[in-house]
């Protein structure tokens, strides 16, 4: 393959074609939906059609407030994510950073990261109830184990030589984490954070399953006792375009905060 061929591995696509291709992907799963529900491939009960989806969202908005469930749905997914990041963070730095810090936490960091969030429903419920708290500890446990392991290996990466240079130049212990770990290791922390934002809006519908009175995943499970498939597949578009909007907010930002790190 030509070196200046679109194909070229790790070559840039302009942003024209990048948007046309993602467009164009949407566009062919949307076509592939029609065809298979207007054409009878799969019956009504199993899958609706577009319009039948479109109309289900109408009637959610108009006749069943659904904007205060997704403001429900939003606040708890930015709240277990910003539990999990203030938490995360500064222990994935020090795991990172500091070796006696991993070999004290990472065994345990290691083995609870395997253990799936809703496993822990029946629990949280015990000792939160069914409220937001409960909640908000469902996410918080599915992105924080994770998150720590990354921040760790992101700082554990730092360049040797610019440390070595430090300490010539000087610098104590703390300056070097403080003047060379977390300078050249934000811009992969913020892409970190923004991987596990990601993760963060696949465990609130679980949060929402058991004991939610709000919410999308409420909606979902009502959608469920009346087999409207067009209600679930709308919430589950939302809960998709929602998550989508914040990722490329969240990958703006970052171009912003670190141009050097974006152009790469």
């Amino acid at each position: 393959m030509r070196r200046g061929s679109p194909f070229a591995p790790l070559r840039p696509l302009a942003p024209g074609p990048r948007l046309g291709l993602g467009v164009l992907f949407f566009a062919l799963f949307l076509g592939a939906w029609a065809a298979a529900t207007y054409g009878g491939l799969i019956k009504p009960l199993f899958l609706a059609d577009p319009g039948k989806t479109l109309r289900s969202g109408v009637q959610l908005f108009v006749e069943f407030g659904f904007l205060q469930d997704i403001g429900i749905t939003v606040f708890r997914v930015v709240g277990g994510f910003l539990l999990a990041a203030a938490v995360g963070v500064p222990l994935g730095i020090l795991m990172g950073a500091f070796k006696p810090f991993e070999a004290l936490l990472e065994p345990f960091i290691s083995f609870a990261r395997y253990l799936p969030a809703s496993a822990f429903i029946p629990l949280l419920i015990l000792w939160a109830g069914v409220g937001e708290a409960q909640k908000l500890l469902v996410i918080f446990i599915g992105a924080f184990f994770q998150l720590v392991l990354m921040i760790a290996v992101v700082i554990g990466e730092t360049r040797r030589d610019l440390m070595e240079a430090a300490y010539t130049l000087g610098a104590g212990q703390s300056s070097v984490v403080r003047r060379v770990m977390l300078p050249g290791a934000a811009p992969h922390i913020a892409e970190t954070l923004r991987l596990v934002l990601g993760w963060a809006w696949t465990y609130v519908i679980v949060a929402e399953l058991v004991g939610a009175e709000a919410g999308i995943g409420h909606r979902i499970m009502d959608s469920q006792r009346f087999l409207d498939t067009g209600q679930m597949i709308f919430c589950i578009v939302i809960i998709g375009l929602i998550g989508l909007g914040s990722d490329l907010a969240v990958k703006r930002l970052n171009a912003w905060l670190f141009p050097w790190y974006a152009g790469r």
